[in-house]
């Protein structure tokens, strides 16, 4: 299954880039998923190229009910992006989100692009793969769902950090 998504952040590349890699923020957008634990490991610095893996315990609870007692309790999802340097354009990298122990993966591309009013979008653009019989399709379609949920507590928790402080 393909798939795309689209952030929008109210800030240029360069403050997106470092948004991004920093640890404290991606502890709060992981947090923001309803993660029950976490841990975050950034390699790296904003002005290069960076790394940010995560791991998070998920409740099942999005899970469709004919799956939820194949998977237990909970789900353990590992996401790592690996982004370039920065370059005049932009940025580039990749994006692999993966389930322990479920057969269930997107690979795909991440990119952030100025916009003509100092926002910047960042796009997704991915393969989502969930090679279970029968029910890959479904698995697919929830795991969809998932991410694009995911997605968009990024999107609130960075519009939040980059809002103006007030007071």
């Amino acid at each position: 299954m393909h798939l795309t998504a689209q952030v929008r952040y109210d800030a240029d590349v360069a403050r997106v880039g470092a948004l991004l890699a920093d640890e404290a923020f991606v502890q709060a957008k992981v947090r923001a998923t309803g993660a029950l634990s976490h841990q975050v490991d950034v390699v790296g610095r904003s002005g290069e190229a960076f790394t940010v893996t995560t791991r998070r315990q998920m409740p099942t609870d999005a899970v469709p009910a004919q799956f939820r007692s194949l998977l237990g309790a909970g789900l353990e999802v590992r996401q790592v992006e690996a982004w370039e340097a920065p370059e005049p354009d932009g940025r580039h990298g990749t994006v692999v989100v993966e389930i322990t122990g479920v057969p269930v993966r997107l690979s795909g591309t991440t990119r952030l692009l100025a916009n003509d009013d100092g926002t910047t979008t960042q796009l997704y653009d991915g393969e989502l793969r969930a090679s279970i019989p029968l029910f890959g399709g479904a698995v697919e379609e929830a795991t969809a769902r998932a991410i694009r949920s995911a997605i968009d507590a990024e999107e609130r928790t960075a519009a939040a950090w980059l809002a103006p402080q007030q007071g």
